[in-house]
């Protein structure tokens, strides 16, 4: 199982650079970018904590690392034009020397759809302009032209020159709706990623398995990815609306060990709880020593 770290785009980015430069060189796997511009609303949120931008932050990191994979949790499609999103996937792939993951989603967070008036349709409507999106992320990365007549996109003859270096240059998709979306996921994912502990990424990875089944798609050509909030040592947050683990190291390595067992390729670390400074670079060291057990 791999393992990488998740630095969040609200720090300053020497914050970000020294964990990015620290994965690099004690062994992680990957550095992963989420794709917002503001934190979400909630309790105990701060809506105006400044928030880097994800393009730019990959594209950099990109460029300072030399083994780690870089990857996008995950570009909103809602803000993010498909033609021009492969141009820039592409360019990033070229400066990572083929490093690179396109994270893609389908958009959903409410706050900056409306601060920024960007339209953020009901889910079937964003469901149908993702897949459109993801023909003309495939055309444009994977085939010299594209041309596509959509509800949505319009593309004629479209290039999208030079390609990345990887080919194909993998494509992951971030979502768990089991009526449609590990659907698109299964007919046009190379990674699928999802937040969950490890009994829901087994029941929902055995769902895509049914999809890929009838899609006559090889259930094992899709990585599986997955995250969750990670405390090495200390209580854990009550009342959080996604999944946390750990709370000591020995809680924290059974919950790799369950990870690995229901087969997953990549855990993905966000940085949120494990401190700042030097308590955070020590903390990435016990989380990869528990891994690597």
């Amino acid at each position: 199982m791999r393992i990488s770290i998740w630095p969040g785009a609200g720090q300053p980015w020497a914050d970000i650079l020294a964990a990015a430069r620290h994965a690099e060189q004690t062994g992680w796997d990957g550095v992963w970018i989420a794709d917002h511009f503001m934190p979400n609303d909630g309790p105990g949120r701060d809506p105006h904590q400044p928030t880097l931008e994800a393009g730019s932050l990959v594209a950099a990191l990109g460029a300072v690392t030399e083994r780690v994979r870089i990857g996008t949790l995950v570009y909103g499609n809602t803000y993010r034009h498909p033609a021009v999103l492969a141009n820039m996937a592409a360019t990033v792939d070229r400066i990572t020397g083929g490093r690179f993951t396109l994270g893609v989603g389908a958009g959903w967070q409410i706050n900056e759809h409306e601060q920024y008036g960007i339209e953020l349709p009901a889910v079937k409507q964003r469901l149908d302009r993702f897949v459109e999106a993801l023909r003309v992320l495939h055309g444009l990365l994977r085939q010299p032209t594209t041309t596509l007549d959509g509800e949505y996109y319009r593309l004629t003859d479209a290039i999208s020159e030079p390609k990345p270096v990887q080919d194909p240059l993998p494509i992951m998709i971030g979502g768990g709706g089991e009526k449609r979306m590990l659907g698109v996921v299964a007919e046009y994912a190379d990674l699928w990623n999802t937040w969950g502990l490890p009994e829901l990424i087994a029941h929902k990875s055995a769902v895509l398995d049914r999809f890929c089944a009838e899609r006559g798609r090889d259930p094992k050509s899709i990585a599986r990815t997955a995250q969750a909030l990670t405390v090495v040592d200390g209580p854990l947050p009550e009342g959080l609306p996604v999944p946390v683990i750990g709370g000591s190291p020995e809680k924290l390595a059974d919950a790799f060990a369950e990870y690995r067992s229901v087969g997953l390729d990549e855990l993905i670390i966000p940085d949120g709880f494990l401190g700042a400074g030097a308590e955070k670079l020590k903390a990435m060291d016990t989380i990869l020593e528990l891994v690597n057990r």
